[in-house]
């Protein structure tokens, strides 16, 4: 007994040295960083509806005002198919509509699963029969992607967000069907680049990576956790250096984009429900650029950043347009050096 605690003991030391030394080695300063990367955001016309934002009137302030030239917009089923064989893409089609008139280039996201909680998006009358659901999934995407195949502002697909990472209310992960949902995609519009993401933290990125014309990862800094409060996470660009290998070498994947990085507060609860002081210690003007910074270091050359709903909302009924305009300031930058 005595001999096997010891054994124990010694794995358990190594292991815990092996950690130690990877933290600081994903902490240590690094060279081949990427301060022209193209800065987008992903817009939601579902969150910023929900937070009481009239949803058109804040898309073009993100393209009129922020100059946004890189959007992901996602296809919302329940919304497109509310009834069963009955399509509607017209807030869709306005969308791609407005984006094509500024020269703006979108990732249009479809599938079950696509960005803002609770995460899948299936209509009730898909909900109930498994079998269903899948044939009815597949037919969505046939329909959207016939309807927008020709669309000039789509520059890519992304087939279902992080569909590896068992997270919000959706049906068990099936490998099986996203297979078939991307060949559908492939066949019906070999042109366009494929997007696959999955968590920036908590997956090792290689089942995604190994699908995806373009792998998406996001990127956390401070959360929240039931019990323990806020968190962050205790690791540098080089974290996302080593992952990028990780995918390079088991996976063939040269091509990695940072699809969500944090621009938000991550809190307990309904963001935009809880105080201001409470929403700052996740995410303020501070944050927000060292976020960016931090997606530059990590060696990216393109970054997605996730909130610009949130910032529209406290510049218009908070009497808060500090985030809007460092948001601005940045973007300007960007575009400046980036020649849009």
């Amino acid at each position: 007994m005595r001999k096997t605690i010891k054994i124990f003991l010694r794995i358990f030391t190594i292991l815990i040295i092996a950690v130690g030394l990877l933290l600081v080695y994903f902490n240590l300063p690094v060279r081949n960083n990427n301060k022209n990367a193209k800065i987008g955001v992903t817009y939601s016309w579902r969150y910023a509806g929900e937070i009481g934002l009239d949803w058109q009137e804040t898309y073009l302030a993100m393209l009129d005002d922020l100059k946004i030239r890189s959007v992901r917009i996602p296809v919302y089923w329940d919304n497109v198919e509310e009834q069963e064989g009955e399509y509607d893409f017209s807030k869709i089609d306005w969308q791609l509509d407005e984006a094509q008139k500024r020269g703006a280039e979108v990732i249009l996201a479809v599938g079950q699963k696509v960005p803002r909680w609770p995460e899948c998006f299936i209509p009730k009358w898909a909900s109930e029969d498994d079998l269903k659901r899948k044939n009815a999934l597949k037919k969505l995407i046939i329909k959207t992607v016939e309807r927008y195949q020709n669309h000039p502002a789509v520059a890519y697909w992304q087939v279902e967000n992080e569909p590896f990472l068992k997270f919000g209310i959706c049906p068990t992960i099936d490998p099986n069907l996203l297979d078939q949902e991307i060949a559908l995609v492939r066949t019906l519009d070999p042109t366009r680049k494929i997007v696959i993401t999955d968590s920036g933290e908590l997956s090792l990125w290689i089942s995604a990576a190994k699908r995806a014309d373009v792998f998406g990862t996001t990127m956390y800094r401070t959360i929240y956790k039931q019990g323990f409060g806020y968190f962050n996470y205790p690791i540098g660009p080089r974290f996302f250096h080593f992952k990028r290998w990780l995918i390079k070498t088991f996976a063939g994947q040269n091509n990695a984009v940072v699809i969500e990085l944090q621009g938000e507060p991550w809190i307990s609860g309904w963001t935009t429900q809880k105080p201001l002081e409470e929403q700052f210690l996740s995410m303020n003007t501070e944050k927000l650029r060292q976020n960016v910074e931090f997606a530059e270091d990590s060696g990216f050359d393109r970054v997605y950043i996730w909130g610009v709903e949130w910032w529209y909302w406290l510049a218009k009924f908070k009497n808060h347009p500090e985030m809007w305009q460092e948001a601005k300031q940045m973007i300007n930058q960007n575009n400046n050096k980036n020649g849009t």
